[in-house]
């Protein structure tokens, strides 16, 4: 396996997960009519997909915020959560990530990607809250779920351009 997937990249990709479920637990606002919470670890799982590419992203952004789910006490949401911030992950990194890369900058196909991203995980938060606790419920979480997605990658923006020449 270690051929295939380098050491190098295992390191990196445990070190992102640890860092989407710590960006994920120290800035976050709880939603109480859904029982969720707006955070940051989307801006760390845009970071991951279009450093190291889709597999990193889905990885990273699946493991480390449910892992955070579990941490914070909502287990709940931790195996929508898998799916759905890995989802958002793989969608990042497939769209954006080889733009990224040639182009070495935040250009506006990479930025398209992250909106297609953030959308993803809107839809799949409002699916996933309608089925847990109603759709009318649900409809609430959606403002939130849009602030959290399109400003972690408003702050994906610059962290992007300061690592845009650095080989991962």
């Amino acid at each position: 396996m270690l051929n295939r997937f380098n050491l190098h990249r295992l390191v990196l990709t445990a070190l992102f997960a640890a860092l989407v479920a710590i960006a994920t637990m120290v800035i976050n606002i709880p939603m109480a009519a859904t029982q969720g919470f707006i955070n940051v670890g989307d801006t760390v799982i845009f970071l991951s997909a279009l450093l190291m590419g889709p597999k990193v992203g889905l990885m990273a952004g699946g493991l480390g915020s449910a892992l955070a789910d579990l941490l914070l006490g909502y287990s709940h949401w931790a195996p929508w959560t898998l799916v759905i911030k890995g989802v958002e992950g793989l969608v990042a990194g497939v769209l954006g990530h080889g733009v990224y890369r040639q182009e070495e900058r935040v250009s506006g196909r990479v930025v398209i990607s992250l909106v297609i991203s953030a959308l993803w995980m809107v839809v799949g938060y409002y699916v996933a809250g309608g089925i847990m606790v109603g759709f009318d419920v649900a409809l609430a979480s959606v403002p939130g779920n849009l602030v959290q997605g399109l400003g972690s990658a408003a702050l994906a923006w610059p962290l992007l351009q300061a690592f845009a020449k650095m080989k991962l």
